[in-house]
């Protein structure tokens, strides 16, 4: 029997789950203010520590391993790592990493990188504004996982990378998805917020590019949304050229959050079911050149058309959602762009601070050495002279400090001057640097003072960024009030066709080119069509079930049959409950005309199509019809008509609709039409024109209710037709 130790659920989240959660969220999945999240600082900073900064490239495999020193992962989660940042890979605007060899493509699901023993890679140029100063005390520096490295707890950026270059994390509880904005763009709002911060983000921020380029549906108010509140999304839509000659379409710009293949699989999709019928062949035409995505048309499509219903049903054009979620000091915080850029700017600030205070620092200990060397320039001889006359070497600084009246770091800086240096013009070129140090500290001290002298600097630096690393939008602005917005029916195609309904439940919907051999209906053994009704593929289908309920289908959203087929087996493609029936069918374009239901106790009632169209898109209505008795018959009219009601002992009554009041409510009980005697039922409902009477109006009755005649010899229900 294993022991264990009973412990309060409370307990076990707080010592065990909370730990892992924060975790997740401060070392792995959120970005910091830099841009980075540690295994994309770690790696960096180990690429950058071995000299790839220059020089040439390196074999993935050997920088995996250096940067293994630095992040406790495995050697295949650090190379994914990496693919991300190359230029190969194509997934930043600016890429970190230069690469050598295959690293896949940010726009393809399926395609492989290359194992890291055949890659090379070294840092891009950009990366000197990541790595600027951080020798000089930038940014803090805390101990690796087993203490024997340093590293840098954030990057001295010197431009906002965090907006630059996307983002995307998945924590515990929470998530980040940062998109990419131009670098241009980004500096450019970056100096109008350093100049003031209440200006006009949206002036200068156009809107999120990316490297997959395409399509931004611009929308203002979205954006500023997003701007302001660090959440919302956008659309972003495919490019494409057509080629007319060749009826071809080229898809060559896709959008950031898709990939190829999903495009593909969704066109495929959709041609399978009939829905898009102007394509007949797709290729995925993509090479060293580039994305290239490349469908066959029909020479009688309509482009535009075709363009904008895939837009609507693949991911040509997809929503990319933000969430501007950042660590602040080691707290998540989801953030507006302004937000961002005072975070951003304040740690900037911090960063010249620091780095001003180093170089002060520097530059006070060299002046102090200048000047205890400016002792001995009045008696060179008197320092030779002291130096030779003592006789231990632990004296010779002290007896430097006495004779010159000096410090320990003075004495100790002359006596390590070579003796070949001692000579006076030597020492009188070092002291002319005094006057250039003494300028400098003041200039530093001036800049430590005063934070407008710091914005100034920062403003120079995102100037000389902007002509060294600035480029053009990739993504391109279309206005949402310039795309003409196409209906849902607009997209679908029409064409005539036939609804076919099976006793066993199968619906048929074909074409009406293809019944124009009138070929023989084929279905299963023992099965028979009980109705069929033409159409058109922009109507809806209304089924009614023996189970009171109806079901709604779109025609289009059916694929077409062949007369050869059986048909789509009805619970296959709608809710239905188990054992339950379709008893009758109907196609519409505008809900006009109405259903008569007939029951086993002698009632009818006569309810709107109508009743059954809804605003939402629903596809099952509960309470089709009454069940307080058995339903017998459905019939669909669009104006009075004549019909034949059966009795269980033989009567028949002849009677038209018109008798029948309408009623609103689809579960009426509707009113009595034929009397019935005890324990005999209505057992069959039929158009007159169905029922081969030899005198129908013999039968017929003014009024209803009405108790009906007995069968004419001449009418004999071996004469009658079954429709079930």
């Amino acid at each position: 029997m294993s022991n264990f130790t009973e412990q309060r659920i409370t307990n076990t989240l707080k010592e065990n789950y909370m730990p892992y959660a924060m975790s997740v969220i401060i070392s792995r999945a959120i970005p910091e203010i830099d841009g980075f999240k540690p295994s994309h600082r770690k790696l960096l900073y180990s690429m950058y520590k071995t000299g790839l900064l220059e020089g040439k490239l390196k074999k993935s495999a050997s920088v995996v391993g250096d940067a293994m020193k630095l992040n406790p992962h495995g050697d295949a989660s650090i190379y994914e790592t990496m693919v991300r940042l190359t230029r190969g890979n194509e997934a930043l605007l600016h890429p970190l990493v230069e690469s050598k060899g295959n690293f896949a493509k940010q726009y393809s699901r399926d395609m492989a990188y290359a194992a890291s023993r055949y890659t090379e890679v070294k840092l891009a140029k950009i990366c000197e504004e990541i790595f600027k100063d951080i020798n000089k005390n930038t940014v803090d520096f805390v101990d690796n996982y087993d203490g024997t490295m340093k590293e840098p707890t954030l990057l001295p950026v010197t431009f906002p990378n965090i907006l630059v270059n996307p983002n995307q994390g998945i924590a515990v509880g929470m998530a980040s998805c940062i998109p990419s904005f131009n670098l241009k763009e980004v500096c450019e709002t970056t100096i109008a917020y350093l100049k003031n911060e209440k200006c006009n983000i949206s002036d200068t921020l156009i809107a999120p590019d990316f490297s997959t380029g395409g399509d931004l549906v611009y929308d203002k108010e979205q954006l500023e949304s997003i701007y302001e509140t660090g959440r919302g999304s956008f659309k972003v839509r495919s490019k494409y050229r057509y080629d007319k000659k060749n009826s071809l379409v080229e898809i060559y710009e896709i959008p950031y959050s898709t990939t190829s293949e999903a495009i593909i699989d969704k066109i495929v999709e959709l041609i399978k079911a009939g829905k898009i019928k102007e394509i007949t062949d797709l290729r995925d035409e993509t090479d060293l050149d580039g994305l290239k995505i490349t469908l066959d048309v029909r020479k009688s499509a309509n482009v535009e058309m075709l363009m904008q219903k895939l837009y609507k049903m693949t991911p040509l054009e997809d929503t990319f959602s933000c969430n501007l979620n950042i660590l602040d000091k080691t707290t998540p915080k989801v953030m507006g762009i302004r937000e961002v850029l005072k975070h951003w700017t304040d740690f900037r600030i911090e960063c010249i601070t620091r780095k001003t205070k180093f170089d002060l620092n520097k530059i006070t200990h060299r002046l102090h050495l200048l000047e205890g060397l400016k002792q001995i320039l009045l008696d060179i001889d008197k320092a030779i002279k002291i130096i030779r006359d003592t006789e231990n070497d632990e004296m010779v600084i002290p007896n430097l400090m006495r004779g010159f009246d000096i410090d320990e770091i003075q004495a100790d800086y002359i006596a390590e001057i070579k003796l070949r240096n001692l000579n006076k013009q030597y020492i009188i070129n070092r002291l002319n640097d005094i006057e250039d140090l003494n300028k400098q500290i003041d200039e530093l001290n001036e800049l430590l003072g005063s934070e407008k002298l710091i914005k100034k600097l920062i403003i120079s630096e995102l100037k000389d960024i902007i002509k060294k690393y600035g480029i053009d939008r990739k993504t391109t602005i279309i206005y949402s009030d310039e795309i003409e917005e196409i209906k849902q029916d607009e997209m679908v195609e029409d064409y005539n066709l036939k609804i076919f309904l099976t006793k066993d439940g199968y619906l048929k919907k074909i074409a009406a080119t293809s019944l124009r051999a009138n070929p023989p209906q084929k279905v299963k053994d023992g099965d028979y069509i009980v109705l069929e009704q033409e159409s058109t593929n922009k109507c809806d289908v209304v089924l009614i079930s023996d189970m009171c309920n109806a079901y709604k289908l779109k025609l289009n959203d059916i694929p077409d049959c062949k007369a050869s087929d059986w048909g789509h087996y009805v619970p296959n493609i709608t809710e239905m409950l188990p054992g339950e029936k379709i008893v009758f069918a109907v196609a519409t374009s505008d809900y006009k005309g109405n259903l008569i239901y007939f029951f086993e106790n002698g009632k009818g009632a006569k309810v709107p199509l109508n009743a059954y169209e809804t605003k939402t898109n629903r596809k099952k209505l509960n309470n089709a019809y009454s069940d307080k008795s058995k339903l017998i018959a459905t019939k669909f009219i669009t104006e009075d008509i004549d019909l034949v009601v059966y009795s269980s002992i033989e009567k028949i009554l002849v009677f038209n609709t018109s008798h029948i009041p309408l009623k609103t409510t689809r579960n009426t009980q509707g009113i009595t039409i034929l009397n019935l005697k005890k324990k005999s039922t209505v057992t069959d409902v039929k158009l007159l024109s169905e029922s081969n009477l030899s005198d129908p109006e013999y039968y017929r009755s003014k009024n209803i209710p009405a108790t009906g005649y007995y069968l004419n010899n001449d009418d004999t229900p071996t004469k009658q037709m079954s429709l079930f």
